[in-house]
């Protein structure tokens, strides 16, 4: 599909215009904190750190599985497939721009309905729109459904495991649980679709999915494994797993480049922080707006520190017995 949109792209009027705002750098946005807020969040939602998916896939594969190089072929694959992915939709924004009489960076700005603007737009360029509209819009539904099982697999997985007695131990309780949150998602998704759905949808996007709350996640991940775990002990996890030890590289990534990355990104991020208000409709959210906006930030980032301090509290021993059983 996007092998087909691409070579139609290319031959439209405006598409060097579009690539050529794609591919030309513009190291002043380095200065602005949302670029390496929204950068973050596009790595990790793609590669799905943070969110306990490749940890609850991973858990099916059998010990020995070269995780090493299957991680090394994800990340290529994943980032080809963004690039050309951004050549294609950039070749007909260009062609958008062109037909419109407006700047590129103009009609970039069209939010997450570009998805539904720049590709049907190449679709009608194409023999037989029908058919290829019905193609499009099938592999959008099947990889937004596809995109839902890794993302809730890594709930449900975590929520079973530490909770076996009350789902494992029941007849068909792995199966209830799953459609219990299913619905309640489907249920709590509802009101994104409605008239004043897209606002919603912003506020969602832009503090219960943001960034911060990922980063700081990675953050207390990278601490455990590297320092609480011990890096050591963790190559000698791996290499008794693949069979030998990954290159030392990844062990600064680890225990310092990555850390100090997160927590540099998040404090830019806060520093620079301003509310979230769309310009497109002229539209700024109220204080209510922010606060509920906050409340699913923290709603999430609290739970490492709270849950630290509720295992301390409630851990016999001696400061450092239980920060060994920690």
């Amino acid at each position: 599909m996007l092998i087909c949109l691409l070579i139609r792209g290319l031959t439209l009027p405006g598409a060097s215009m579009g690539l050529e705002f794609y591919l030309k750098p513009n190291f002043g946005k380095l200065l602005e904190s949302k670029v390496w807020v929204d950068a973050v969040t596009q790595v990790f939602f793609s590669y799905g750190l943070g969110l306990g998916a490749l940890v609850a896939l991973g858990s099916y594969n059998s010990y020995h599985n070269n995780i090493y190089r299957q991680s090394l072929t994800i990340c290529f694959i994943n980032s080809a497939t963004s690039v050309f992915a951004g050549i294609v939709i950039f070749s007909f924004i260009g062609f958008m721009a062109v037909e419109q009489g407006k700047p590129v960076e103009e009609v970039a700005k069209s939010g997450p309905g570009l998805l539904f603007l720049a590709y049907p737009s190449g679709i009608l360029q194409l023999p037989y729109t029908n058919v290829w509209s019905i193609l499009f819009f099938t592999m959008v539904l099947f990889l937004g459904i596809d995109s839902q099982f890794c993302t809730m697999e890594g709930f449900f997985t975590a929520m079973i495991d530490e909770f076996p007695h009350l789902i494992r131990s029941k007849k068909y309780g792995r199966e209830f649980f799953i459609l219990g949150v299913c619905i309640i998602s489907y249920l709590c998704g509802l009101n994104t679709v409605t008239r004043g759905g897209f606002y919603v949808f912003q506020l969602f996007d832009f503090y219960a999915a943001s960034g911060w709350a990922l980063l700081w996640l990675l953050f207390f991940e990278c601490i455990a494994i590297s320092w609480s775990v011990g890096i050591n002990q963790w190559y000698e996890h791996i290499r008794s797993m693949v069979g030998y030890y990954p290159s030392r590289w990844w062990k600064f990534c680890w225990v310092y480049a990555t850390p100090i990355v997160c927590m540099s990104v998040m404090i830019f991020g806060l520093a620079k922080y301003e509310p979230l208000r769309i310009a497109a409709y002229n539209y700024d959210y109220p204080l209510w707006g922010h606060l509920f906006g906050w409340f699913l930030s923290l709603s999430s980032m609290l739970c490492i520190p709270v849950y630290g301090i509720y295992l301390w509290i409630t851990t016999d021993g001696t400061s450092s017995e239980v920060y060994s059983v920690i």
